[in-house]
């Protein structure tokens, strides 16, 4: 079993950077992938990147590929999300969560964390 606690988040101005951080206890963290998604009030959640085990791939969605960052430290068992030029619409809470596999569907995903909040405003 593994469990993830996000930290990082907090309210910026549009055009600022924030890094999230997803820490992991035990010690298979490196046999899971990775993935980050967020929820905006009244909206559905939504992926927004993942990566995998041994972080040799990545993958964004569309609307933060050239903004957002993914990478992890297995030997910290810490999975980040750097977030550059922050839109208003990048508001939401931003969960991490661990599988077996790297997919970008939420239900592929057995672990998740309790989700750390990101406001930007304009």
């Amino acid at each position: 079993q593994v469990q993830l606690v996000e930290s990082g988040g907090g309210l910026v101005q549009a055009g600022d950077s924030l890094r999230l951080s997803c820490a992991a206890s035990g010690r298979t963290f490196s046999s899971y992938a990775v993935g980050w998604f967020r929820q905006a009030p009244g909206k559905e959640r939504e992926f927004v990147a993942a990566i995998t085990m041994i972080g040799r791939a990545t993958y964004a969605t569309d609307s933060v590929k050239d903004r957002f960052t993914i990478s992890r430290d297995n030997a910290k068992n810490t999975v980040y999300l750097q977030m550059n030029s922050l839109k208003p619409e990048d508001t939401a809470v931003y969960y991490c969560a661990a599988a077996r596999f790297v997919a970008m569907a939420s239900d592929q995903y057995a672990y998740w964390g309790q989700g750390t909040q990101v406001t930007v405003s304009s």
